[in-house]
């Protein structure tokens, strides 16, 4: 006598929706704390290191690859130097500007380093949420 067999569904695992990694890259303490918490509220996303810096920002896309790196532009050390390095060492990494400013040559210049999308803060959240996840689908 055979031993019984499990069905074709339970040997299915429930789909669970793939999450999207974020880094947030910002030297102002309450944008990276709002803006995790903005992102941290979407099902599909998960902010997996937050930096004040350049320099930290592109350790930390090195050490945990995000799908998306949102950077300030004028962040200590310059958010292009970040978006290039993070760029270089963190292929996979898609990134995007986060500004104060949207002054046509800081675009200019992050787009020249391979920033796929330039926001300017004061969007609302699901501005920046459907960003994080276009940036993500490109």
């Amino acid at each position: 006598m055979s031993e019984p067999r499990e069905r074709p569904e339970q040997l299915k695992r429930p789909e669970r929706p793939e999450r999207l990694t974020v880094l947030i890259g910002d030297d102002e303490p309450l944008i990276r704390e709002v803006l995790s918490e903005v992102l941290a509220a979407e099902p599909d996303l998960d902010v997996v290191a937050t930096a004040s810096d350049a320099d930290e920002a592109i350790q930390l896309a090195v050490r945990h690859t995000p799908v998306v790196a949102i950077l300030d532009v004028r962040m200590p050390g310059g958010g292009a130097w970040a978006a290039h390095e993070i760029r270089r060492l963190s292929p996979r990494t898609r990134v995007m500007a986060f500004s104060a400013y949207g002054d046509p040559g800081a675009v200019d210049e992050m787009r020249r380093v391979g920033v796929q999308e330039y926001l300017v803060k004061g969007l609302p959240n699901t501005d920046i949420v459907a960003a994080v996840r276009r940036v993500a689908a490109v």
